[in-house]
């Protein structure tokens, strides 16, 4: 399916070919934007073209396919003639419902990790873009060391970090056996615009909106980044010669009552927050997480799950290698991320 194609005279035929996989979702939005206005000609994958519902945000000026990223034969077929493949495709979830939720997510993203390799290798395609997360990095004990990418989660409670580590190292182990040349890039939560529906980082700020937080913070940080920085560093890494994993963070992680703060400084309808609640009454998280759900429609953020993996704990990590080795560096203020998250989401509910 072509969207447009024809409208946009700048792609040259000798541009650089991409395919973005989930180019629905948050990073692929605006990825695809990104890549255009670069020059390059892009593919877009989205699990059923035809339903105007997973296009309908996608631009003019490219091609549009359908794609389960699982399917190894089929992503060959979609993958034929392209220089860079982005795959971004997976399930984002930190609250699941059921068990078999949670395996079916887990299973989904270390199937699509493997065949996005495969399709690389036996297309031979210039460079693999996989994406991953900052959850494949441990936390540590409050004021412990900063981490890097050197570092791997070993502790699987949640299962979004265990699928997301998982699929990152079978990924690493079939691109060495198949010389793919692969780069891995680990965005924090990402918050900004450029969304057609909540992801499990702008539920956080949805959460806050509907006043999750007013009867009390939980004393946790939160791995920001925004979406323009994360497109500008797939970019990077898609185009340099580096290789490796690259951390996508802001410089400073926020505690989650600041972000509450920050909230109810572009509204102030949105409540304060109370005040921050100590390490053994994160357990009751769960449950005014159910409440507010409940009584006011917020998403569901927190499992028993989460709170077990973050209690007492912190996000530390480091963006230097990103810094150093891409030339990367996070330039848009937790203040506009914010603001432009709860732009959208407002947008998203009129």
């Amino acid at each position: 399916m072509k969207r447009g194609c024809c409208r946009r005279g700048a792609i040259m035929e000798a541009s650089r070919k991409a395919l973005v996989t989930g180019a629905n979702g948050h990073i692929g939005n605006n990825l695809v934007q990104a890549l255009l206005q670069r020059g390059y000609q892009v593919r877009a994958s989205v699990r059923d073209a035809g339903d105007p519902a997973r296009t309908r945000s996608l631009p003019e000026g490219i091609e549009i396919v359908s794609l389960d990223v699982r399917d190894e034969e089929q992503f060959v077929r979609v993958s034929q003639g392209i220089d860079v493949l982005f795959h971004l495709a997976a399930t984002y979830k930190n609250y699941t419902a059921s068990r078999a939720e949670a395996e079916d997510m887990v299973r989904d993203s270390i199937e699509g990790a493997r065949a996005a390799v495969m399709a690389a290798a036996r297309n031979r395609i210039r460079r693999l873009v996989l994406t991953s997360s900052v959850v494949t990095i441990p936390l540590v004990p409050r004021g412990g060391p900063a981490t890097t990418e050197a570092d791997w989660r070993t502790d699987f409670v949640v299962p979004y970090h265990r699928g997301k580590t998982l699929a990152e190292q079978e990924a690493w182990k079939l691109a060495k056996e198949h010389g793919v040349d692969m780069v891995t890039v680990l965005p924090g939560a990402i918050l900004g615009p450029g969304f057609t529906r909540g992801t499990s980082s702008t539920d956080v700020i949805e959460s806050i909106r509907l006043g999750g937080m007013k009867n009390g913070a939980p004393n946790a940080n939160f791995p920001a980044v925004d979406i323009r920085d994360v497109v500008e560093g797939h970019i990077l890494a898609a185009e340099s010669s580096a290789g490796g994993r690259f951390i996508l963070c802001n410089d400073r992680l926020p505690q989650l009552a600041e972000l509450a703060r920050l909230a109810h400084e572009v509204d102030p309808a949105i409540p304060l927050p109370g005040k921050l609640l100590p390490d053994f009454a994160l357990a009751l998280g769960p449950l005014f997480d159910w409440i507010n759900h409940k009584t006011r429609g917020a998403p569901r953020t927190l499992g028993p799950e989460f709170i077990a993996a973050v209690r007492g704990k912190e996000w530390t990590m480091s963006n230097q290698r990103a810094r150093r080795e891409l030339g990367w560096r996070p330039t848009i203020p937790l203040e506009q991320s914010v603001a432009d998250t709860l732009a959208t989401l407002k947008s998203l509910h009129h």
